[in-house]
């Protein structure tokens, strides 16, 4: 306790402290006012108030829209605040996106002064700075709590740098808390909706196809059905004279309820196509609508009907209603080509998509089941690129992930896919992009990579994946602004992709070798928020920060790296060093991992 002269003792102690707010709050209430409050006052009965008795909270006040809470432990307080947004997460996952209610939380540990059940200071300031540049859905936390609890609560943290809070003196360090991968991309996709600006639309007729219901009543269909539209994707972005977004942002809202206007903003782009698949025996129905997505008006709407064996046939002819309908005039050579069959073999073509559902797992046992899976169907039809392709891309990431049981007859058997895909590939821009990028990272055949590459964009200028990759092959050989360039065009294709992570470290990566360390810095952290465990933008964060002479954030870095591949050393660099072929290149690359404290 304090006391000064006469006055009574001032009481203070070291707290950790979650102000709470809902985000839109006055949106809500203009929009619904007797639901917004019966669902808050939902809220508190059901999920704030037992989650914070549960972890040893004390409400110290309420507002209309939010409170502020006391823990004694920053653990619990972390806890307690990512329960919370896990299950609002999960409440809202039905809900449409006008109607949601979301909270953001800011974190911090730190003196308070305790005043007849009140509580004031800069800790408590603090912590309500921080709840207001939290995302929604999300956890903002202050440097002092992330030292607090890392290593003890299972989540991981991204780093936000110095922010300037508001009646705060100096500059504060900012981590967010990662929550759930479903959570956070939620949070994040309401983030970039509600903060960003809408994306120009193209000089060409733009379009996006959402994710098709599946109306089998059978959820181990999924798979096909997500396949089905993954094809009707490829079959549109073959045709030049289109702009079509790529799979995996496209897929972002899966299960939502959607808004096509909103989708058309978020996107960039004029037509939405949505549908439903059917599947009961060897029937099918698709059904399927192109939307203006400026006005809301429907262009056009159909449903085939067929066997199965006449899967790619009815997937034409989705592919060419939604052409006849924004693009007649296209060249009928051009339209063939592009709805050529992938393979005669149903059941090798069930493999497939069965192992692409799993390959975007992008996890280590979903690599390893899509690499089984893609083997199944290329031993069905020995002539089907994309399988030995998209197998040889797993052995890639398995390499680079420290996931390879047997790394040299793993990597070995990585080559022979890859050759393969792009011999019997050469009209199969997936075969051609997978294998460009194995045979250039795997067997250091780079100017291979680079003819393979270009021929895929050649063939379909709408694969974000193949201008991703062309980025990458084009750093290796020293193009780092072409690089760059690249890169954009693949973000620009696939706005809301997790893979768009490749593609924010590969310009942080193509950054490094002209000196912009920051720069580097700042795009391997935006991987990082996409995907927090991805080991090549740890790396480049790494390197930049140490270039850069920032040595803690190079060590903290470093040790993240570390964590994520524990076996990497200098002496081992080969698993993961990219095929850079300017020696200095190489030679930045080592020291900067050497500087940042990787051990020999």
């Amino acid at each position: 306790m304090e006391q000064h002269g006469s006055e009574q003792p001032v009481e203070r102690r070291l707290a950790a402290l979650l102000a709470v707010d809902v985000a839109g709050y006055s949106r809500l209430m203009g929009r619904d006012e007797e639901r917004t409050l019966a669902g808050l006052k939902s809220l508190r009965k059901t999920l704030l108030d037992p989650s914070i008795a549960t972890h040893r909270g004390r409400i110290v006040k309420t507002t209309g829209d939010g409170m502020l809470v006391e823990f004694a432990s920053a653990v619990d307080a972390a806890r307690c605040a990512v329960e919370v947004q896990r299950g609002m997460a999960a409440q809202n996952a039905e809900v449409p996106q006008e109607a949601k209610i979301e909270f953001r939380i800011g974190m911090h540990v730190g003196d308070i002064i305790i005043d007849d059940n009140d509580i004031f200071g800069d800790g408590v300031n603090i912590a309500a700075r921080l709840e207001g540049i939290a995302e929604p859905g999300g956890v903002c936390i202050s440097d002092d709590a992330q030292r607090q609890i890392r290593g003890k609560v299972e989540t991981a943290f991204e780093d936000m740098g110095p922010q300037a809070l508001k009646n705060i003196a100096e500059p504060m360090r900012a981590w967010r808390l990662r929550l759930s991968n479903n959570a956070a991309a939620a949070a994040r996709a309401t983030f970039l909706a509600e903060t960003s600006q809408p994306l120009a639309l193209p000089d060409k007729p733009s379009i996006a196809v959402l994710p098709f219901h599946n109306m089998s009543g059978d959820p181990e269909q999924e798979y096909f059905t997500d396949g089905m539209v993954e094809d009707i994707i490829t079959g549109l972005s073959r045709f030049k004279s289109l702009f079509v977004i790529a799979r995996n942002s496209s897929f972002t809202y899966k299960g939502k309820a959607v808004d096509v206007k909103r989708v058309g903003r978020e996107l960039g782009v004029r037509y939405v196509v949505e549908g439903s698949v059917r599947k009961a025996a060897n029937r099918l129905r698709i059904t399927g609508q192109l939307i203006d997505a400026s006005t809301g008006g429907h262009l056009w709407a159909d449903h085939f009907d067929g066997g199965l064996e006449e899967v790619f046939e009815l997937q034409d002819r989705v592919t060419a209603s939604v052409i006849g309908a924004i693009a007649p005039k296209l060249e009928q050579a051009e339209t063939e080509r592009a709805m050529r069959k992938p393979t005669e073999s149903l059941d090798a073509y069930d493999c497939f998509l069965r192992g692409m559902a799993r390959f975007h797992l992008v996890t280590a046992d979903g690599f390893r089941e899509a690499r089984q899976l893609f083997q199944r169907a290329t031993e069905l039809d020995p002539t089907y690129a994309a399988p030995y392709g998209m197998a040889a891309y797993c052995v890639l990431f398995g390499r680079r992930n420290g996931w390879l049981a047997d790394l040299e007859r793993e990597t070995a058997e990585g080559v022979r896919l890859a050759r393969r895909a792009a011999a019997i590939g050469k009209d199969d821009p997936t075969a051609l992009w997978s294998s460009a990028m194995c045979l250039a990272s795997l067997a250091s055949e780079v100017e291979t990579g680079i003819s393979l590459i270009d021929h895929a964009i050649l063939l379909n200028a709408n694969l974000a994946m193949a201008w991703s990759v062309s980025g990458w092959l084009r750093a290796y050989v020293g193009e780092h602004a072409d690089a760059i360039e690249r890169f954009g065009r693949a973000i620009r294709l696939s706005p809301l992709d997790r893979f768009a992570a490749l593609s924010y470290v590969g310009i942080g990566f193509a950054h490094l070798f002209v000196g912009r360390y920051d720069e580097a810095a700042s795009w391997a952290r935006r991987a990082m928020l996409d995907q927090p465990d991805m080991a090549a933008a740890t790396r480049v964060a790494a390197i930049a920060n140490a270039l850069s002479g920032k040595i803690v954030e190079a060590q903290e870095a470093m040790a993240r790296l570390r964590a994520i591949d524990p076996q990497l050393r200098l002496s081992n660099l080969e698993r993961v060093a990219p095929p850079l072929r300017r020696p200095e290149d190489r030679a930045l690359f080592i020291e900067g991992l050497r500087r940042a404290g990787l051990p020999q």
